[in-house]
């Protein structure tokens, strides 16, 4: 059962070039799977049923596990039981008629563009300092996911023309503007260092900067400008997303700009922008206007 796991775990990186993060999120998903069934005295994939999933279902409810996390769970179920029943190693995917729990939709956090300011303002000449302050000026001004951000190598910069070369999620690569803003502030961090790694950004070992040491970072800049939530690098991409779409009212400009397959995952800022949307509406739409 371990090694028809760790076969699609491959199959996920090589054939579907799933991101390193997404492939250890299923891998995990399967492995508290795995420790389930062998309570339930199951030996093979073949043996597992809808019975023993609600049972997992429920286990996990009980330990008070969201039902986000539990639908993140089912998803990356059905995905390795459709993958066997594609190999021909089970006859049907018993996940498939299994409900998710609701989940009650959250709007995504997001940052004030002055607050922004104080955080891509470096504060001294120090490498560690203008690394940083360009690091979120990227993350902001590009809208990139952390894992982009630190992925970025300094040939995926093109200056001359303006532009990012992003490798996003499922190694799909797009091209996204690069503000002069955030050229300048890049230029700043690349003078003040000699490294030959090929990476962007890099720590004071010069080796590629990890996505936990950009979070810490990210977290210890808002505490240092007076902000006293919790802000992570996806705040930066929220934000970026909410005012690009408040100034272009473009939904499909920020879906391209964001990355986002689906245009349902650009919906969401939507709602964040429907103030904006309303005072438009009132100003310009004739049956919103007061007759007089």
């Amino acid at each position: 059962m371990q090694k028809q796991i760790n076969r699609f775990i491959l199959y996920l990186k090589v054939e579907r070039g799933y991101a390193l993060n997404t492939q250890q999120a299923y891998a995990r998903d399967l492995q508290k799977l795995l420790a389930f069934t062998q309570t339930q005295s199951v030996e093979r994939w073949a043996s597992l049923s809808s019975e023993n999933l609600n049972l997992f279902v429920m286990t996990m409810r009980h330990q008070n596990i969201s039902g986000r996390t539990i639908r993140r769970h089912l998803s990356s179920i059905r995905g390795f039981l459709s993958y066997l029943v594609n190999q021909g190693l089970l006859e049907v995917n018993c996940a498939q008629g299994l409900q998710s729990p609701k989940v009650a939709k959250s709007l995504p956090k997001t940052l004030d563009y002055e607050r922004l300011v104080q955080m891509l303002t470096p504060k001294s000449s120090a490498f560690s300092e203008l690394r940083d302050a360009a690091m979120v000026e990227v993350l902001y001004s590009c809208g990139l996911r952390v894992s982009e951000l630190v992925g970025l190598d300094i040939e995926d910069v093109d200056a001359s023309q303006g532009f990012l070369r992003v490798m996003g999620k499922g190694s799909k690569v797009r091209y996204t503007p690069l503000g002069e803003s955030a050229q300048k502030s890049i230029n700043r961090y690349l003078q003040k260092t000699s490294h030959t790694n090929k990476a962007l950004f890099v720590n004071n070992r010069q080796e590629r900067i990890s996505t936990r040491t950009v979070q810490n970072i990210i977290k210890n800049r808002a505490l240092s400008v007076g902000i006293k939530v919790n802000v992570h690098p996806h705040m930066l991409r929220h934000a970026a997303a909410t005012h690009f779409l408040q100034s272009s009212h473009d939904l499909r400009s920020v879906q391209e700009f964001l990355g986002h397959k689906s245009i349902k995952s650009t919906q969401v800022y939507t709602h964040l922008d429907f103030l904006e949307l309303s005072k438009v509406y009132d100003k310009c739409h004739p049956r919103a206007k007061k007759s007089s």
